[in-house]
């Protein structure tokens, strides 16, 4: 079978729509088709079928794209390993990080790999929202910087693989002078009772406010949702209510507001780097991953003490 047209049936199973197949490979919609035909006649079974304005795969055809991505994983792996065994890694390499883990991490891994002329790191900080998932970035950027994603069926489709960087406290955070400051650390009941400067729903901060509620029964008072830490930093600072926020980024801003431990439920967030295994099997791609884990390992080592 032709691989070419493999791939085209994988990204098929991966966008869902025949247009943008065509995107991916710079082609024109009905030249996709035509090369799935062709492949049909390879496979000697139909791989689609109508639904709706367009077309899906059919089960043979889930089954096809399934054996093509393991097959274009090897293939990509066998390629990158002898281009490993003939020089050191180069090319471009994208990556996707959330706001604060672009400012702990990206200042050292530049320098870092500032060394390799041949290597070149474009970063973004592209951060998994209700519009973006991972698996989505997946698709977009070599490497996802994530915290706390939740592993769904597309994720299992993609078969995405991680790997850990970091766990990172999350704090209870309140204004300079709020009565929970008397305390050294405070548990789900301490907290319950306050105003909250919330997180979007499903995002981990939020996630662990659910747990709060979970753990004492009661509901939570939810004033203001923002994803922009700054922006809940400020609000906590005014008297607005206590928010959740990560230990090693909020450290900065201490002396605007107070910072208490949470005890008694499990209060941290994992911080991982995701990838497709095609694009983990590239040489410059597990350059980038190895000092992207060394440098995440000496920010948490800098940050405890």
């Amino acid at each position: 079978m032709d691989m070419r047209r493999l791939a085209m049936l994988r990204e098929l199973a991966d966008h869902g729509l025949v247009g943008e197949v065509a995107d991916v490979f710079g082609i024109t919609p009905s030249a996709v088709s035509q090369q799935l035909k062709l492949l049909e006649r390879e496979a000697g079974v139909p791989l689609t079928e109508p639904a709706g304005r367009g077309i899906a795969l059919t089960s043979a055809g889930r089954e096809l794209s399934r054996r093509a991505r393991s097959l274009s994983a090897h293939i990509t792996q066998f390629e990158g390993e002898w281009r490993e065994y003939i020089e050191q890694p180069v090319g471009d390499v994208s990556m996707s990080l959330f706001a604060s883990s672009a400012e702990m991490f990206l200042p050292g891994l530049l320098a870092t790999l500032g060394a390799n002329v041949n290597l070149k790191l474009e970063a973004t900080d592209a951060d998994p929202t209700n519009r973006y998932s991972v698996p989505d970035l997946a698709l977009k950027f070599d490497i996802v910087v994530a915290d706390s994603p939740t592993q769904d069926e597309r994720w299992r489709q993609l078969g995405l693989v991680s790997v850990p960087l970091m766990t990172e406290p999350l704090d209870i955070a309140m204004p300079r002078g709020h009565h929970l400051t008397a305390k050294r650390s405070l548990r789900p009941a301490d907290v319950i009772e306050e105003t909250w400067i919330g997180a979007p729903q499903g995002f981990p901060f939020d996630r662990l406010l659910q747990q709060i509620e979970s753990a004492t029964g009661h509901r939570a008072t939810v004033a203001q949702r923002f994803n922009d830490n700054s922006i809940t930093e400020s609000l906590v600072q005014a008297g607005h209510g206590i928010a959740i926020l990560p230990r090693y980024t909020t450290r900065v801003h201490a002396a605007k507001f107070a910072m208490r431990p949470l005890r008694g439920i499990e209060s941290s967030r994992d911080i991982l780097a995701v990838m497709r295994p095609d694009r983990m099997a590239r040489p410059a791609v597990r350059e980038v991953v190895k000092e992207l884990k060394t440098e995440a390992t000496a920010v948490a080592q800098r940050l405890k003490k």
